[in-house]
C-alpha cells in the first residue's frame, strides 16, 4: 500500500511499513524512512509505485490548464480529489489525483489553501490583479537582463539617463534601475560610480559632486518655491550719518556697514550697521520655515546658494545709494579709542557706498595707511578705525598673532584662479575686529536683559553651540552671539529678533526653554558642519581643475606631518609617496600623477628635496 502526503510544505509519495491508529510508518520514494501523522495523509492507493505516480503526476500537471481548473472550482471550498473527478470526468487515478493537488498547490495566486487536501479558488479580482503582477515581473526580469547587457558592453540605457545621479549617491535600492546596475557592477567588479562613469553617463565631474551635495542637502531642488513677498519695515528714525561696507566684488548679501562721526574733543561715534531682514520676514511664516530648512548660504568657488530668496536679499542687502533698514549698534569711543558708552537700535542708515577688496586693498594697506598718498572715499574714517581694530584686538589679548595664507577663487566659464591672500590685512582686521565688538556687546545685551540667545562658546580648544552665555577662549570674549550675519546664517537671523525685542524692550519671540531653539541649534550645527565639509570638497576639486588647466606635472611642496605634504600656492593637502623620512617643514618636488575628480585625489610621488623656505 502506498500514500500520497504532505509533508514540509511539499507533496510527496511513499510506501507504507506500518500503519497504526494515528500514524504510519513510511519509505519515501527517496527511500528515506520515518513517521507520519494519519492526517497528513491525502491519498492511499495500491498502484502504481510512488516513483511512477509522482513521475506521471508531474508530467499531467504540466498539461493542465489553470484557468480552466480555476473555473471549474467553483466559489465554494473542496477537496482535491473532487475537483480531479469533475475535470477529467470519472474517479481519478493516483496519478491524475496527484496532479490535480500538486497543481493546486504550485498555484497559490489560483487557489488558497484551506486545510489538508482543501482548497477555495481566489476571487476573481485577486486573480487577475496576481496574474498583472506576475507579468509585470516577467516584463521587468526580461528588462533587467536586457539592461545590464548594455551597462556590461559599457553603453547606458535611455531609461537609466535621468536617473543617474540619484544611482551614483542616493539609489532606490528596490528600483529597477539600480537592480540592473548593481547586477553589471558584479559582472564588471567595477562600482556602481565607475560603471556608470564608464559608460559615459557622467560627461560632468562638477555636476556629480554638485548633484550629490542636492541630493542630500537640497532634495527638492537649490531654487525657492513661491513664497509670499517680506514684509516693508516699519517706520524708522533717520541714522545721522553715511555709512559704508567692505565686501568682496561678489557679495549680494550686504550684512554689514560703518559709520563715523568725528567729535571736536577727540574720538568718535561709530555705527555698526548691520542688515536687518528680521523685520521683514515673520516669525513661522513659510518665508521663516525655509530659512530655517537652508539655515545659510552655501558657499563655493564656483557658485553658492543662498539661504533667503534673492527678492528678499534685495530688499535688505545693504547697498550704496539707498536709505537701509538696519539694527546699528552705537559706540562713543574716546581719543584713547576706550568705549565710554554704547546704545541699539533700528533706524534707517544711508548706504553710501559698498566698498570692494580688490579695489579698496591697493589703497588701504599696512604701507599706505598714515603715509601721504592719494586720496580714496572714507580714507579718514577706515584709517582711523583701523586703529580703533588694533586697539580692541589689544583688548582681547590676541595681538601678534601669526598670520596664516588664505585663498581666494574666481571660477568663470569654467577656468579656475587660485589667489594666495594673507589673512590679518588691515581690511580683514578693521572688519572682523568690529565683528566680533558687535557679537560680543550684543550678547552680553541678551544676558543683561534675561532675553533667551543662541551662544558660540569656547573652551578647552572646543567650540560649540550653547543657550547660554559662555566664553569663548578662541576670541578672548566673556560671551560670542553670532548677530551680524542675518541675511546668510539663520541663527543671526534669531538672534536679531531677540536683539530688537530687547533693545526696545517688549517681549522676546523664544523664551530660554523653547524647543525652537533646541531645533535651531541641533539642526544649524548639523547643517554647518555639512555645507563647510562641502566647500572644502569643492575648494579641492577645483585645486585639481586647476592644475589640469595649468598642466603642471611637477610641483613643491611642505611636508605636514606622517606621509602628507602642502601643495605650494594651493590649499590642497595630499598623501606623498616614494618619500624619504620627511619631518615637518621639509621641501620637497612631486610629480602629480593620477588625477581622479570623481574621488577629488591625486597621487603625488617624491621626486627630490628642495631648498629650506626661509
Amino acid at each position: 500500500m502506498y500514500v500520497l502526503y504532505e509533508e514540509d510544505g511539499d507533496i510527496k509519495a511513499g510506501s507504507i511499513l506500518a500503519d497504526n491508529a494515528s500514524s504510519l510508518q513510511i519509505e519515501s520514494q527517496h527511500g528515506k524512512r520515518g513517521k507520519l501523522k494519519a492526517n497528513s495523509v491525502l491519498l492511499r492507493f495500491e498502484s502504481p509505485t510512488p516513483a511512477q505516480a509522482m513521475e506521471a503526476a508531474r508530467a499531467l500537471k504540466d498539461e493542465l490548464d489553470l484557468d480552466f481548473l480555476w473555473e471549474a472550482a467553483g466559489d465554494e471550498e473542496f477537496g482535491f480529489e473532487t475537483l480531479a473527478a469533475d475535470y477529467f470526468g470519472h474517479a481519478p487515478s493516483p496519478a491524475q489525483a496527484a496532479a490535480i493537488v500538486l497543481a493546486l498547490h504550485n498555484a497559490p495566486i489560483f487557489f488558497q489553501k484551506k486545510g489538508r487536501g482543501r482548497y477555495k479558488a481566489a476571487a476573481a479580482d485577486i486573480l487577475a490583479a496576481a496574474k498583472a503582477g506576475l507579468e509585470r515581473r516577467a516584463r521587468e526580469t526580461s528588462l533587467r537582463g536586457e539592461w545590464v547587457a548594455q551597462l556590461v558592453a559599457g553603453q547606458l540605457p535611455e531609461a537609466m539617463r535621468a536617473h543617474v545621479f540619484e544611482l551614483a549617491h542616493k539609489p532606490d535600492k528596490n528600483g529597477l534601475e539600480f537592480k540592473a546596475l548593481n547586477d553589471a557592477c558584479a559582472q564588471t567588479n567595477l562600482s556602481p560610480v565607475r560603471l556608470l562613469d564608464h559608460c559615459g553617463a557622467i560627461p560632468s565631474s562638477h555636476e556629480f559632486h554638485r548633484q550629490a551635495f542636492r541630493l542630500t542637502h537640497f532634495p527638492k531642488g537649490f531654487g525657492f518655491p513661491e513664497l509670499a513677498a517680506a514684509l516693508p519695515p516699519p517706520e524708522l528714525p533717520a541714522a545721522d550719518a553715511p555709512a559704508f561696507s567692505i565686501d568682496d566684488s561678489a557679495t549680494t548679501e550686504i550684512d554689514d556697514a560703518f559709520s563715523v562721526i568725528f567729535r571736536p574733543a577727540g574720538g568718535a561715534r561709530v555705527g555698526i550697521h548691520i542688515a536687518a531682514p528680521a523685520l521683514g520676514i515673520p516669525p513661522g511664516s513659510d518665508l521663516d520655515r525655509q530659512a530655517a530648512s537652508r539655515l545659510s548660504t552655501v558657499y563655493t568657488p564656483a557658485e553658492k546658494f543662498t539661504m533667503l530668496p534673492e527678492d528678499l536679499i534685495a530688499q535688505y542687502t545693504l547697498a550704496e545709494n539707498r536709505d537701509c533698514p538696519a539694527l546699528s549698534l552705537y559706540l562713543e569711543v574716546g581719543p584713547d579709542y576706550s568705549i565710554e558708552s554704547l546704545s541699539t537700535q533700528a533706524d534707517q542708515v544711508r548706504i553710501a557706498a559698498n566698498l570692494r577688496h580688490e579695489t579698496l586693498e591697493p589703497l588701504f594697506n599696512e604701507q599706505t595707511i598714515g603715509h601721504p598718498g592719494a586720496d580714496y572715499p572714507f580714507r579718514v574714517e577706515l584709517e582711523w578705525l583701523y586703529g580703533f581694530a588694533r586697539a580692541l584686538e589689544v583688548g582681547r589679548g590676541k595681538a601678534e598673532q601669526v598670520q596664516r595664507e588664505d585663498y581666494a577663487f574666481k571660477v568663470r566659464e569654467e577656468r579656475v584662479q587660485i589667489s594666495p591672500r594673507a589673512r590679518g590685512n588691515p581690511i580683514d582686521k578693521l572688519v572682523s575686529e568690529l565683528m566680533i565688538l558687535a557679537n560680543n556687546r550684543w550678547g552680553e545685551l541678551l544676558a543683561e536683559h534675561d532675553v533667551a540667545g543662541i551662544y558660540r562658546g569656547q573652551s578647552g580648544g572646543k567650540v560649540r553651540m550653547t543657550l547660554r552665555p559662555a566664553p569663548h577662549e578662541g576670541l578672548g570674549v566673556s560671551c560670542y552671539a553670532w548677530s551680524t550675519s542675518p541675511l546668510r546664517r539663520y541663527v543671526d537671523l534669531v538672534n536679531q529678533r531677540q536683539i530688537l525685542a530687547a533693545a526696545a524692550g517688549t517681549p522676546p519671540l523664544h523664551t530660554a526653554s523653547d524647543p525652537l531653539l533646541f531645533a535651531t541649534v541641533r539642526d544649524f550645527e548639523l547643517a554647518y558642519d555639512a555645507y563647510n565639509d562641502y566647500q572644502r570638497r569643492m575648494e579641492r576639486y577645483w585645486c585639481l581643475r586647476w592644475i589640469q588647466q595649468e598642466n603642471l606635472a611637477e610641483l613643491g611642496a611642505t611636508a605636514w606631518r606622517e606621509n602628507l605634504i602642502r601643495l605650494d600656492g594651493l590649499p590642497f593637502v595630499a598623501r606623498i609617496t616614494g618619500a624619504p623620512t620627511l619631518n615637518p617643514g621639509d621641501r620637497v618636488r612631486v610629480a602629480l600623477t593620477d588625477i581622479d575628480l570623481l574621488d577629488i585625489d591625486l597621487t603625488c610621488r617624491y621626486l627630490a628635496p628642495l631648498a629650506q623656505c626661509d
